[in-house]
């Protein structure tokens, strides 16, 4: 259960930083810094704006998936207390348990690619420059998880008209009607992801672009306004 409250919190800390509806502000420190400095034409300011968009996107969304996770946990909560309490249990309440996390786990991917939350296993991608790490994360974008994504995007097309057009339901007695509803996030989660990934490589384009210098432009600012 704490696990639950645990990656909702998660969710929601990764979504944005404050109640004005900014993006956080190491990010947004990067974007003053680096106009304060002129260091980004008129294209690349564009592209600024294009992160800053996603970045706004992606908080909205990480929110909206904080809420289904709270609300997952309690339907785990009223769960637990109907069968060990009450020695009564709803087969609909158990799968929609699932439905719900599986919500939160497809959605939530793409929070977690362009928030820089999901797992890297590269033991040597921490020794690397920022420009390094730009340039792999485009590439492994571009060629990796792009064809993936669309893969699965158009293989689950046939996944989930099947299952409407036999208007699926559970298997189970009291389990829920209208299985292609949630079968239906698999092709959406997808094309979101790409959606994404357009953004996380803007922003990756960025960094490569401002390279080292971001970093050593804050701290001179951070020394100025004191």
């Amino acid at each position: 259960m704490d696990g639950f409250f645990i990656g909702a919190l998660w969710l929601f800390h990764q979504s944005g930083s404050d109640e004005t509806g900014r993006i956080g502000p190491e990010r947004e420190k990067r974007f003053l810094t680096i106009d304060g400095f002129g260091l980004l034409g008129g294209a690349a300011s564009m592209l600024r704006k294009i992160e800053y968009f996603f970045q706004r996107t992606s908080r909205l969304l990480g929110r909206l998936l904080a809420i289904v996770f709270l609300l997952m946990t309690v339907n785990v909560f009223f769960d637990v207390v109907m069968r060990y309490f009450f020695h009564n249990s709803s087969v609909g309440m158990q799968e929609l348990e699932w439905h719900l996390f599986s919500i939160v786990i497809l959605f939530g991917v793409s929070v977690a690619l362009l928030e820089e939350g999901h797992v890297r296993v590269d033991f040597l991608y921490d020794r690397f420059s920022v420009r390094k790490k730009a340039v792999i994360n485009i590439i492994g974008t571009v060629f990796f998880l792009t064809p993936l994504a669309c893969l699965i995007l158009f293989g689950s097309f046939d996944f989930v008209l099947d299952s409407y057009n036999i208007k699926e339901i559970s298997e189970n007695p009291g389990g829920l009607h209208y299985r292609y509803i949630i079968k239906a996030m698999i092709p959406l989660a997808f094309a979101l992801l790409i959606f994404f990934a357009i953004g996380y490589t803007v922003q990756n384009i960025n960094l490569y672009r401002q390279g080292e210098k971001p970093h050593i432009l804050s701290q001179s600012a951070e020394g100025e306004s004191k």
